[in-house]
């Protein structure tokens, strides 16, 4: 991948964003009130801020001071430094994965280094071979817009960045948004799952400032657009999503990636009702089995009560923790921890807790509370959860996916099975 004026060594150099909840614990400390939002589910409400601009735009204000203060405490200090550790391994492990061909994808994704902006006969802008037509979203450091490829026909949605914002924009003291996108990139380039957003191209020219994220098109709504009144999706539509959620989160454990920020906002629906996981710019990968992390760089009203409280945790199960508030919201339509401010809300799933109705399905109430357990140790693993009587319902388990790597792998070892049979028989 080319970055105008940096290498990628260079760029991978510069750390990631770990401090998201750190900075928001210290910039958001206000009351809200509640007849602003009631308790019901509402974007934006104790979610990390977004970046918004203009794609046409080139300049772009210093937002340093917005993003994290100056006056950082000693404590505070040593926490972003601890926390940028496992980013830089998970940069390292992802450069390792690609350079020696260690992904999950049949076809690569396509990478083109040339990028051509012009509009067509009718004044619409163009990308290459894409036409756009409307924003249909913002991103963590940019927006996305439909376009349509005037190739294969298609709607693909593009996250489009400017690499001198990203690398102008500090996410911590000594770190930039650019290696945040780079390794949302690396990570979805080796992915490659029916119920996670799939990277079609990326499109990165060295002589120029723009990058984009081709995205499959996922034209169904977001899991709680459109949702109608508060109360929730109801037991069916919620045990559907909760099959796919967990499928998609279950590959991505397999494969040592945590993703993060597991929450509504961060699940499309497609038209046939399937759930995709998106957004990996907050990610991390592992080497092995130790998900160990310091700090979480999540949404506050998602985040496990073992992140609120500043100690390391495990990340597949701050992972589980964001898939049962997520459950529970869809049921019910709300969050179940929430407090006035940011603190009161940790404070809230530390020590709270869970509101649950007195008659509800029994199987249900005893999915939420393995689920949502403040024990991580205790807490129903994402395996269990696959084979719940009340996921299972009248569908069975979840089916197991059966990975492009793990095929490969099954294929190697019944070759190299055969070729020590051969051995043996021509031996005797």
């Amino acid at each position: 991948m080319f970055i105008k004026g940096y290498s990628l060594a260079t760029v991978a150099e510069m750390g990631c964003c770990g401090c998201f909840g750190l900075v928001f614990a210290r910039k958001q400390r206000t009351a809200m009130p509640k007849s602003h939002f009631g308790n019901h589910i509402t974007r934006g409400l104790l979610q990390t801020p977004e970046v918004e601009y203009e794609e046409e735009e080139d300049e772009y204000e210093d937002n340093d001071d917005s993003l994290y203060g100056e006056d950082l405490s000693d404590n505070e200090k040593r926490d972003q430094e601890e926390f940028k550790n496992p980013s830089k391994r998970s940069q390292d492990i992802l450069l390792f994965r690609t350079e020696n061909g260690l992904i999950c994808r049949e076809f690569p994704v396509k990478e083109t280094h040339k990028v051509v902006r012009s509009e067509d006969e009718n004044g619409n802008k163009l990308v290459n071979e894409y036409v756009r037509e409307y924003k249909i979203g913002s991103g963590s450091y940019g927006k996305v817009v439909l376009y349509r490829s005037r190739i294969d026909g298609q709607h693909y949605a593009i996250k489009a960045f400017h690499k001198s914002h990203l690398l102008k924009l500090r996410v911590a003291p000594s770190e930039t948004a650019m290696t945040d996108v780079l390794r949302e990139v690396l990570i979805m380039k080796m992915l490659n799952h029916p119920n996670i957003v799939n990277l079609i191209e990326v499109i990165d020219d060295p002589n120029t400032d723009h990058f984009y994220m081709v995205l499959e098109y996922v034209e169904g709504k977001w899991v709680f657009e459109g949702a109608g009144p508060p109360g929730g999706l109801g037991e069916h539509v919620s045990r559907r999503y909760l099959r796919d959620i967990v499928s998609g989160l279950m590959y991505l454990h397999s494969h040592n990636i945590v993703h993060g920020d597991i929450k509504p906002d961060n699940l499309l629906v497609t038209a046939t009702g399937t759930v995709k996981i998106g957004d990996f710019s907050v990610s991390q990968v592992f080497e092995d089995e130790n998900d160990e992390l310091r700090r979480s760089p999540g949404t506050p009203v998602f985040t496990a009560p073992e992140c609120c409280l500043g100690l390391t945790y495990h990340g597949k199960a701050a992972d589980t923790w964001a898939v049962g508030v997520t459950l529970y919201c869809m049921i019910f339509g709300k969050y179940p921890f929430l407090g006035d401010t940011l603190q009161d809300t940790y404070d809230k799933i530390v020590n709270d807790n869970m509101w649950l109705p007195r008659r509800m399905n029994p199987l249900l109430k005893n999915l939420l509370e393995g689920l949502l357990c403040k024990d991580p140790t205790q807490r129903l693993t994402l395996e269990r959860v696959a084979v719940h009587p009340w996921v299972v319902g009248d569908e069975g388990p979840i089916p197991q996916f059966l990975c492009w790597c793990k095929r490969n792998k099954i294929q190697r070892e019944k070759l190299s099975d055969e070729i020590i049979t051969d051995d043996l028989i021509n031996s005797h």
